[in-house]
């Protein structure tokens, strides 16, 4: 019997299964392939690694970093981008080479170092799934990760300072989009009619920008405007993700544990539904109905 595949990852919320983009890349890449992965959902009772999430762990590894447990899963025969040609797969690279250096600093940016996106939003939305202390440590950290990765990548000569350096990496983030936009064209998907390894990219790098809510919305307000990328995320949400439309969650006093195509508690007893702003509304589990996550009303 094959090891079982574990991920650990952040959880979601605005109708994604997950707000962080690496966690997101690998969910949708098992969608894809049709890898079996439990994911066990990052909460406040946490207490396993400080490291990069996600973590894929099976019997005899801990893989972290995306293209790492892409990489893996490839060799576990749960394969995205069988039918693509060499030239496919060639162009695949590219683009997340282009992604990485073009979005993902304006990513980071609109998460981790704007100010007011990351004390309403970000540091809150972690903060609550933390374990106290790290609940008040690891935010910052990985708000200085971020702003460090930024620098490091986009900081050279002639841009010293981060003023100069935020003008230029929401320039770039806007031009990447447009060109993703482009590429895209009216697919359904970046090679056709099949997702591949460039679409789980993609939508977890775009998914977290267009559905959360941000005060502060620059690249957002742009991303809206392309309507086949908002058209893209929500075809994947609606034909993969279907469970966590919503951002429903089971919440369990040891762990969340998702299995892909049901949701599992081990404390069974309650549901509730993450609220865009912040708040818990609590919902009958089974039986019970609540009504939109998008709209602050209480449960029925």
């Amino acid at each position: 019997m094959a090891a079982p595949l574990e991920l650990s990852c952040w959880g979601g919320g605005w109708g994604l299964p997950s707000v962080h983009s690496d966690s997101l890349v690998v969910m949708a890449y098992a969608k894809f392939s049709g890898a079996p992965l439990k994911v066990n959902v990052i909460d406040n009772t946490w207490r396993g690694s400080r490291g990069d999430v996600p973590v894929l762990t099976t019997e005899d590894n801990t893989i972290s970093q995306p293209a790492k447990i892409l990489n893996f899963l490839r060799k576990q025969k749960y394969n995205a981008d069988y039918e693509l040609s060499a030239k496919q797969g060639a162009d695949t690279l590219a683009y997340i080479a282009l992604l990485e250096e073009k979005l993902l600093p304006a990513v980071l940016h609109t998460f981790w170092v704007e100010s007011d996106n990351y004390f309403t939003v970000t540091k809150p939305w972690f903060a609550s799934r933390m374990p106290f202390p790290l609940s008040l440590i690891l935010p910052g950290r990985m708000s200085k990760g971020a702003l460090t990765r930024i620098l490091l990548t986009r900081g050279e000569p002639p841009l010293y300072h981060l003023r100069e350096v935020e003008a230029q990496i929401y320039r770039d983030a806007k031009e990447c989009l447009n060109l993703l936009s482009n590429r895209l064209g009216t697919s359904q998907f970046f090679f056709g009619d099949m997702p591949s390894t460039l679409d789980a990219y993609v939508f977890g790098f775009l998914a977290p920008l267009y559905k959360v809510r941000f005060p502060k919305v620059q690249l957002q307000e742009h991303l809206k405007q392309l309507s086949n990328l908002c058209r893209f995320c929500d075809d994947i949400l609606n034909s993969y993700f279907r469970v966590s439309l919503g951002a429903f969650s089971c919440v369990n006093r040891n762990e969340q544990q998702i299995d892909f195509g049901e949701v599992h508690s081990h404390d069974s007893t309650t549901c509730k539904l993450i609220a865009p702003d912040w708040r818990h509304l609590s919902c009958w589990t089974r039986n019970g109905r609540c009504k939109s996550a998008e709209t602050d009303t209480t449960c029925k």
